[in-house]
């Protein structure tokens, strides 16, 4: 049993410890050495796509003579892809951008095989799996540094239905001194992968009419009857997508592809890879071959292609995307960071009003009807809450910049992304609710030292006050604080601190000015048995948040793991009740509560972190016919589709755990007058829920510059893209839908 329940709490322990040692890390960063900070350097540069790492490799060292050989490693997510020299219909080649010490000298990139990925009537040409573009560096004599220090700036398009431009600056330093192999088995996997030189003019080609014909008289064995894939290097002169006819015969092979219509170039020497066309587990079965051929007879007139190098296709679809492009969204860089400043100041001091942070500004209520005469203690704990609310921030804002640095992709308010945190605040608000309903007294059910540190120390508990006032205030994203946090993720990190900071100063302002001036407290009735009363009515709005907490964990984990946490919620009340008797009850009670308590961790405590199950087909539901003023389930996909289409599109950036989204979607996003604008402009509604942690709604957010829910944008084709308010209103919505 104890190593069942272990493997059960195993992650939440996991988890926390994760989170003590990030803030640890956070609150200490500034004072390591930059060589003790090394660790935190990641060798790879990923993202959701694509890992990439550049690698070496030399088997006889370093030296005059000798070659290096040097690979970008690109490992795929499933089902993204990146091109070959010649990407076919679409896309854009890697490209390496070298930085190298004198006396040594790069050459070309040993592209592996590549495989066709049809699209309908198009193709491109690239890779997927595990890739790696090798490059053989030349040392001269001229090279004599005890290191090879080797920069590397490289970029390589990754696409799958959509495309993401990508980028990694790399750095490596080889020894000299001894041999490099650690990487021979990926550099010799990549050499097997790479296409066989053959002899030149040992494959034919010829132009005759729209057509390439092309012929080999000794293919290998191997390949007899087999359906063959051909890719020349040159870009724009065939068309990849087009069914092309190939045949075996006494001679040999031959095949037949049609020409580009928008073909540039008539070139004299065709350079070309051949490879079988079957695969093996997604790749080629086998290397390809490699030639260079003379092409006989008379190429068709050309047309001219504005861009160099890229694909006639692609040309097209630039110029279109182009032509239609959209200006950029309202960049927050406009503000300046005086403006932010301003509006990060006034959002903090708007949060107080916010439904989240009501709950805990009550306790402050409470602590100022318990001390209204003595005004030192009112002025030090007004600025012990400001001390924890303000460094809250900080660390919060801190976090979430090194997090985002490091690739995640991460906005404000992500702690509440994670079910466990939702869990842990609803256990704590349980416990502060029983604590004002008078069910128990810290002092009966804690050791007596830890309960009188509350009496002891003020000042701290202020200060941690308002350090639970930050975390359940963060999610929320007030008037005006829109802006100024997505200036604030990408600006420099001090200045970004700053932002974050004012905010909390915000926040804590009101509170700060009403310790400081004697009238508040003067204003407060005397102590006496009505306080007994407020504390009493103060425990429902703490259970209310409680109740909205669970609303959030169902939107993340479903029923079944409200269901979970409600059962231990009532079980840990028990425990807690149970602790405040005496004799004999509280040894019995307390025992059997803690153990029920064990036993549903491990039994049904997995089910509060745990996704959902699939009761639907999401993307057929999203897909299907919607009318006009039913909201849709948001992708990149179908927001580019529908502006295709010419449609208009309200997107609507939410989650579950931001109280401002739910007001907003309940009042002014479901007014007769708003849904009645929708219809009549034919506006599609797309809704990118944000509650769990997703990157491409943070990536889109982003585009928006913004990094905070709730986040509305009205994209019309041709037009501006409208962001609206954080605190919508039937008028704001109305006049931009008329404005599109």
């Amino acid at each position: 049993m104890p190593a069942l329940l272990y493997t059960r709490l195993a992650p939440f322990v996991r988890s926390w410890v994760s989170l003590r040692l990030c803030l640890g890390l956070l609150a200490a960063g500034t004072a390591l050495p930059l060589a003790a900070q090394n660790w935190l350097v990641p060798h790879a540069v990923r993202s959701e796509q694509v890992t990439a790492e550049l690698l070496a490799h030399a088997p006889q060292g370093v030296g005059a003579g000798q070659t290096v050989w040097l690979g970008l490693q690109l490992i795929h997510a499933p089902e993204w892809h990146t091109y070959w020299q010649n990407p076919g219909d679409s896309g854009l080649p890697t490209q390496l951008d070298w930085q190298l010490p004198p006396g040594v000298q790069a050459g070309d990139i040993q592209w592996p095989t590549p495989k066709k990925f049809p699209l309908g009537p198009l193709a491109n040409y690239g890779y997927d799996g595990t890739l790696l573009l090798a490059v053989p560096l030349t040392i001269t004599p001229e090279f004599r540094a005890p290191r090879l220090e080797v920069g590397l700036n490289a970029s390589w398009l990754v696409c799958r239905k959509e495309c993401i431009p990508e980028e990694g600056q790399f750095r490596l330093s080889v020894p000299t001194a001894q041999p490099l192999s650690v990487n021979g088995v990926a550099f010799e996997t990549a050499r097997s992968l790479r296409p066989n030189l053959v002899a030149d003019n040992s494959i034919h080609t010829s132009v005759e009419g729209n057509f390439l014909h092309i012929s080999w008289p000794r293919p290998p064995q191997a390949w007899q009857g087999k359906l063959l894939e051909f890719f020349p290097v040159t870009p724009g002169l065939i068309e990849p997508g087009a069914s092309w006819e190939q045949r075996w015969s006494a001679r040999g092979w031959s095949g037949r592809v049609p020409l580009s219509p928008l073909r540039s170039e008539s070139p004299s020497q065709l350079p070309m890879v051949l490879a079988l066309a079957e695969t093996t587990h997604g790749q080629p079965a086998q290397a390809g071959v490699s030639t260079t051929s003379t092409v006989q007879g008379n190429w068709p007139p050309v047309q001219a292609v504005a861009t160099p190098g890229v694909s006639p296709a692609l040309e097209a679809a630039l110029q279109e995307n182009a032509a239609r492009a959209l200006p950029p969204a309202p960049a927050a860089n406009s503000l300046g960071l005086v403006g932010a400043l301003l509006g990060a100041l006034l959002g903090g001091m708007v949060l107080n009003l916010m439904p989240c942070v009501f709950p805990v500004l009550a306790i402050k209520v409470l602590a100022f009807a318990q001390h209204a005469e003595h005004t030192r203690s009112h002025r030090l704990a007004g600025l012990a809450y400001t001390a924890g609310v303000v460094l809250s921030f900080l660390a919060l804002g801190g976090l979430l910049l090194t997090l985002r640095a490091a690739g995640e992709q991460l906005g404000w308010g992500f702690q509440l992304q994670n079910p466990g945190v939702v869990a842990g605040l609803a256990v704590l608000f349980t416990v502060i609710a029983l604590n004002l309903a008078g069910l128990f007294e810290f002092g009966n059910v804690l050791p007596s030292r830890v309960a009188s540190l509350q009496a002891k120390h003020p000042v701290v508990d202020s200060f941690l006050t308002g350090v639970l006032a930050t975390a359940i205030a963060s999610p929320c994203t007030a008037p005006f604080m829109g802006a100024s946090l997505g200036l604030a993720i990408a600006l420099p990190t001090a200045q970004a601190l700053t932002v974050f900071g004012a905010l909390g100063v915000g926040m804590a302002l009101p509170y700060l000015l009403a310790s400081w001036l004697p009238a508040v407290a003067r204003a407060l009735p005397r102590p006496g048995a009505w306080m007994n009363t407020l504390r009493q009515f103060l425990a429902f709005p703490m259970w209310a948040t409680v109740v909205w907490l669970l609303w959030v964990l169902g939107q993340q984990t479903g029923i079944n793991g409200v269901a979970a946490l409600l059962m231990c919620l009532v079980v840990l009340a028990l425990l807690i009740w149970a602790l405040g008797q005496a004799g004999r009850t509280r040894t019995v009670l307390a025992s059997l509560a803690a153990a029920g308590l064990a036993w549903l961790l491990w039994a049904v405590g997995p089910l509060v972190t745990d996704m959902p199950p699939t009761t639907a087909d999401t993307a057929a539901a999203r897909d299907g016919a919607k009318a006009s003023t039913e909201w849709q389930a948001w992708s990149a996909e179908r927001q580019a589709e529908l502006l295709a289409q010419g449609r208009p599109v309200l997107v609507d950036f939410t989650a579950a755990w931001c109280v401002t989204c739910q007001y907003n979607k309940r009042t002014t996003l479901a007014n007769p007058e708003v849904l009645a604008d929708v219809e009549r402009h034919q506006v599609a509604l797309l809704r990118a829920d944000w509650t769990r942690r997703d990157p491409a709604v943070t990536q889109a957010l982003a585009l928006l510059q913004r990094s905070g829910v709730p986040t509305y944008a009205l994209h019309t084709p041709g037009q501006p893209v409208q962001v609206l308010s954080e605190v919508l209103s039937v008028q704001e919505v109305r006049d931009a839908l008329a404005r599109r």
